[in-house]
């Protein structure tokens, strides 16, 4: 039975305008820049969007230790709000973890405007449990690496 509480909530302010934190997440060549634990890269041209309901997400993460590790994420996106909310059914495949078995969750990003042009993320997702914790952690490694690289586009568009 699925739960009908996440068991993953993560709650993260930027110092960044919510149009552009947004574009992080729909933008293959700005996720391409942040997505995964510290290392992992994905590869441009196995990247595909079609950010709309009924749309989709898709690409690989390649293990930055063990490159043979090639994680095959599929977003099918349900509920779609231009700069406000991303929702779907995320489906994990591919040569994975050992230890981890392919799997679904509901994951559900929203972006709300905050104050002094700041931008407040609310990531929640519905895991199985055994993988809440190890998700976090590589939404923590993956948060960091998106505020850093929030921070060098935003230097870049003002000059």
């Amino acid at each position: 039975m699925r739960p009908t509480t996440p068991q993953l909530t993560i709650s993260r302010l930027f110092d960044a305008p919510r149009k552009l934190v947004y574009r992080a997440f729909t933008e293959p060549e700005h996720l391409a820049a942040w997505w995964g634990p510290i290392g992992n890269s994905l590869p441009r041209d196995e990247i595909e969007f079609d950010v709309r309901p009924g749309g989709f997400q898709r690409w690989t993460e390649v293990n930055a230790a063990d490159p043979g590790l090639r994680v095959h994420v599929r977003i099918d996106l349900t509920d779609v709000v231009d700069g406000e909310l991303i929702d779907g059914v995320m489906r994990v495949s591919g040569r994975l973890q050992q230890g981890v078995v392919p799997f679904a969750t509901r994951l559900r990003i929203e972006f709300h405007d905050d104050a002094d042009g700041r931008t407040r993320l609310e990531i929640r997702q519905w895991l199985p449990e055994h993988l809440a914790r190890p998700s976090e952690e590589g939404w923590r490694q993956a948060i960091t690496k998106l505020d850093a690289n929030l921070a060098n586009v935003q230097l870049t568009t003002e000059r």
